[in-house]
């Protein structure tokens, strides 16, 4: 080997070219750290509607850390989201010397089981809220079909306006809701739809005078449905035919 030469000078001009890269990747990093490059300001795209104006400069002034260049993204990212009303975050930088954040609030649609919200996208999420909201009750993992179902249901019963004040999905995945005439209907677990369309197509000829008194109506029916007045009397059977399902 050390009497060829060809194969030295292959090795020298590596080992040259390697000192080289190091020592311009250390000056790189050394000159990235001056403070020639300050982040100057953290702006944000819109102003947020819940997130505390005090809690995003506390994380501005504790987690932000770096030059312009040196800033993490992502550690910058994960304490943004981290903060009550927060759904997701991006970050990134911006010339000259600044960085911008857009945030993406929660938006509440719903209460969930009572001790949670779950939000547009059918996500649940824990922070608390005093508006007045529609309550969802289901296994954790049903959310997002609740939530769409939920959707679904509302624009079938805007002929009645009338809206969905509670919306149930049982272990056995059977549907229940109340209105916000307090009138509970029984929707079963499929055909959930056509049976309430049904409802909606019939409710303002046969039904719409007994409004102040029906409490519960049993949709579960192939061709009609049950009305019960208060105390659990069977007081309407129309068009029954078949079985529930």
């Amino acid at each position: 080997m050390w009497d060829n030469a060809p194969l030295l000078r292959t090795v020298s001009n590596l080992l040259v070219g390697l000192s080289v890269i190091l020592v311009m990747t250390g000056a790189a990093h050394y000159i990235l750290q001056l403070d020639v490059f300050p982040l100057n300001t953290v702006r944000l795209s819109e102003a947020p509607n819940h997130v505390p104006k005090e809690l995003i400069i506390r994380v501005v002034a504790e987690q932000i850390k770096g030059n312009f260049f040196t800033v993490d993204l992502n550690r910058t990212r994960a304490a943004f989201e981290h903060l009550p009303w927060v759904r997701k975050v991006s970050v990134r930088r911006k010339f000259p010397w600044s960085l911008e954040v857009d945030l993406e609030e929660q938006v509440a649609l719903a209460r969930w089981n009572g001790n949670q919200l779950v939000n547009t996208h059918g996500e649940i999420f824990d922070d608390k809220t005093d508006q007045v909201l529609p309550a969802f009750f289901g296994q954790t993992n049903t959310s997002p079909q609740v939530t769409s179902i939920y959707g679904e249901l509302n624009k079938t019963l805007l002929p009645l306006k009338q809206q969905i004040t509670q919306i149930s999905l049982s272990p056995r995945f059977a549907w229940q809701l109340r209105l916000n005439n307090g009138i509970v209907l029984e929707l079963g677990r499929e055909h959930m739809q056509q049976r309430l369309k049904r409802f909606v197509d019939v409710y303002p000829y046969s039904l719409s005078t007994l409004s102040q008194t029906v409490t519960h109506i049993d949709l579960r029916y192939q061709n009609g449905f049950a009305v019960y007045l208060p105390g659990g009397a069977d007081v309407l059977d129309k068009h029954l035919s078949g079985n529930k399902v």
